[in-house]
């Protein structure tokens, strides 16, 4: 692990697996929490078969990296392939499960509710069934956004796919807190002062304020998954 205050890096020879209160057949690698002074926890879900989450302990984002899970709401039972997604608002009702071995990420958070905006809904998809928009006009970075934009929702969860080569136009400076999980190919993130090598299964938590920077290297796209906190005034 490397840290420096307002960010760290975990690759996953770093990585402890251990339950979380409710799981069944299924065990957690906690990336982020409160404890570090995260406003959020991550952390990936890896199930046998039969495996289960707990309660979520608040608004909770699920997305599949191995396998196929299915999340249970009420009467309806949605199935989520690699790269599929949902997003349960805080207070619903809902079991996810795996038949099979599988990974999931999951965030969860404490939701801020907004005066005058109507609770968010749930919402359910997969990934690759989103149209790419380029980050300020580079066809080279495409960004797909997974949690609708309007106020009702307090996260921003993304997907970012760099080709080889690529880079993020600035070093960004903002008030929002990152988790960020690399999920194919590879590059040179820029965190503070420091620059890393990272590799697909890396986990990187940026503090607001931590200036950010990344270049993809290699012959492959490099892709990541990245939270946000999103939609709030910075007072609350």
């Amino acid at each position: 692990m490397h840290q420096l205050g307002h960010h760290f890096l975990l690759t996953p020879d770093t990585f402890v697996r251990a339950p979380l209160p409710g799981m069944r057949h299924a065990t957690a690698i906690v990336h982020a929490a409160p404890a570090i002074g995260a406003k959020f926890c991550q952390y990936t879900a890896e199930f046998e078969a039969g495996g289960s989450l707990g309660d979520a302990s608040g608004e909770r984002f699920l997305f599949v990296v191995e396998g196929e899970v299915s999340v249970v709401a009420g009467r309806k039972t949605r199935q989520l392939a690699v790269n599929g997604y949902a997003f349960l608002p805080a207070g619903m009702k809902h079991e996810v499960q795996s038949s099979g071995v599988a990974r999931a990420v999951v965030i969860e958070k404490t939701f801020i509710p907004l005066k005058g905006e109507k609770p968010p809904q749930p919402v359910f998809g997969n990934e690759r069934d989103i149209a790419p928009q380029a980050l300020m006009g580079d066809r080279d970075l495409e960004v797909r956004s997974m949690i609708p934009s309007d106020f009702s929702y307090d996260l921003a969860v993304n997907t970012m796919t760099f080709q080889p080569g690529a880079t993020l136009p600035i070093v960004e400076i903002h008030v929002m807190e990152h988790g960020l999980l690399m999920l194919d190919g590879g590059g040179i993130y820029r965190l503070g002062d420091r620059w890393y090598p990272v590799s697909a299964g890396d986990f990187i938590w940026m503090a607001p304020y931590c200036p950010q920077w990344f270049g993809a290297l290699g012959k492959t796209p490099a892709r990541y998954l990245i939270y946000k906190d999103w939609n709030r005034h910075p007072l609350g």
